[in-house]
């Protein structure tokens, strides 16, 4: 392949990646709305605005461990080209597509890390696997739902207690107003663990091209694009699953609103500080399932909640084969085009 196909490959794959996280931020848009919408706090136009705005300037608030996990930290960057980048993309895109049609409130996150190791897998076997990254994407997978279906239960007893010789007329107004608050760090949180999942591709990318000088590094140009494009994402709303994160699996009040998104941001803060790529799907909807059942367990619509957890459990291992049969159209189209 000569330089100038190499150069216009390698921009298709950018353009391609990017696409990747405008449809994570829409895929996702419901985990940093779903809340403040259904407590009828903001309308959905002006809370997709909201979230957007928080999404795009998390970059200032949080460092780059999570893209370097990714980049470098699921599959050996030894091994990468552009048909695994290809294979890894194009399985994510599509099972994230399939899920939003579908209004199932899947894992964007573990869709692109499910890809990148089936097409890693698929040429080169189980040697390029960096097993203590994937157990560290597969531990929050359990970790970060409990995480925050703890902090938001307990956030639920502590909230009640301190307002327990409040009028409900006070403490809903007060918080309405502090649902300002929680969706603000929820969507910081979500912008900046989300995003850095498709800078960790971009940036591995433009490494196995040898345009980041011999030393993995996540540019600037990098950060800013991912971080735009899963605001415009976000801005683009994802309506259906909307409906499935903030109604039915429990009915919330502005009070049970502010717990959830204040127990799923602080997971999220966490787990971006120590690089570790998790679901905000997942978080948000512990988080929400915690505030639920601080009410009455049968306040949960357990089932739909198991529907959920099925979904997680089937979204590595599906993006997985899909990764991998992108991964072999890529190898296919290579070698009918040479």
């Amino acid at each position: 392949m000569d330089l100038a196909s190499s150069g216009v490959l390698l921009v298709f794959l950018i353009v391609v990646a990017l696409a990747f996280d405008f449809l994570n931020g829409l895929h996702d848009a419901a985990n940093s709305i779903a809340t403040i919408v259904s407590t009828r706090v903001l309308p959905a136009k002006w809370a997709v605005i909201w979230a957007a705005f928080f999404n795009f300037i998390a970059f200032l608030f949080f460092g780059l461990h999570v893209a370097t996990t990714v980049g470098k930290g699921i599959i050996h960057p030894d091994i990468i080209s552009d048909a695994v980048i290809f294979g890894a993309l194009g399985g994510a895109i599509t099972w994230n597509v399939v899920t939003w049609l579908a209004g199932i409130p899947s894992s964007s996150s573990h869709a692109l890390i499910g890809g990148l190791l089936g097409a890693g897998m698929a040429k080169a076997g189980l040697d390029p696997v960096v097993w203590s990254g994937v157990l560290k994407t597969v531990a929050g997978i359990v970790v970060s739902p409990s995480l925050g279906f703890a902090l938001a239960l307990l956030l639920v007893l502590i909230v009640s207690w301190a307002f327990r010789r409040a009028t409900p007329a006070i403490a809903d107004s007060t918080f309405r107003k502090l649902q300002f608050v929680s969706a603000s760090l929820y969507s910081l949180g979500h912008g900046g663990n989300d995003a850095q999942k498709t800078m960790g591709i971009i940036a591995v990318l433009l490494f196995a091209h040898g345009k980041l000088g011999g030393d993995f590094h996540v540019p600037l140009w990098v950060v800013l694009s991912c971080q735009a494009a899963m605001a415009l994402g976000t801005l683009a709303g994802g309506w259906r699953i909307v409906h499935t994160m903030g109604s039915k699996i429990t009915r919330l009040s502005p009070q049970q609103g502010f717990c959830a998104e204040t127990g799923g941001a602080l997971t999220l803060f966490l787990a971006t500080h120590v690089g570790v790529p998790v679901s905000t799907t997942h978080t948000i909807t512990g988080a929400i399932i915690g505030v639920g059942a601080a009410r009455r367990v049968s306040a949960v619509r357990w089932n739909l909640a198991t529907g959920i957890v099925w979904a997680w459990v089937i979204t590595l291992p599906i993006s997985a084969a899909m990764g991998a049969l992108f991964y072999g159209l890529a190898r296919l189209a290579h070698q009918a085009a040479g």
